[in-house]
């Protein structure tokens, strides 16, 4: 297996993909029925299967991703080559929350009731690993998937 197996939550919200990666593979109702009591070894490898083709398709279309502590935001941009970081840091003490659910006009506003200053750092990597696996392993702990970038934009037309 080259990701994890999908949870019951997660195969639940795919539950027609799934029915339809089992007919793909001849598997009807009554044998996935079956194959779950009477060989749940095979039944358990068509989850893997199928988990790995759901995390492939997912993540070779990830452009970019976020990863946010209160004081702290990272923003990845995600390229075939490698992946380039902008961030954003809070020096100072500031009611400012990245954690919370903002929008960057909000948290300028915060920043501006404060005495705290931002920082805007960046770092930019090539993929250790397959570039699916490395943006695998920032999933598994806590980026988040942004669908249009829209801080990491924000970030890069600041840094210019």
């Amino acid at each position: 297996m080259k990701y994890r197996q999908l949870n019951l939550e997660e195969l639940e919200e795919l539950r027609d993909d799934f029915v339809r990666f089992l007919a793909a593979n001849h598997v009807t109702a009554d044998d996935w029925e079956r194959l779950k009591k009477e060989a749940p070894e095979k039944a358990d490898s068509l989850l893997d299967l199928f988990s790995d083709t759901v995390f492939e398709d997912v993540l070779s279309k990830v452009e970019y991703m976020e990863f946010k502590t209160p004081k702290d935001i990272k923003t990845f941009h995600c390229q075939p080559d490698k992946i380039l970081m902008l961030g954003l840091m809070i020096e100072g003490e500031s009611s400012l929350d990245f954690t919370q659910d903002q929008t960057p006009e909000e948290m300028m506003s915060s920043l501006q009731d404060s005495s705290a200053s931002l920082k805007v750092y960046s770092a930019e990597k090539g993929y250790r690993e397959s570039r699916e696996q490395e943006l695998f392993r920032m999933l598994e702990h806590g980026c988040l998937i942004s669908r249009e970038g829209e801080m990491y934009k924000l970030l890069a037309s600041i840094a210019r």
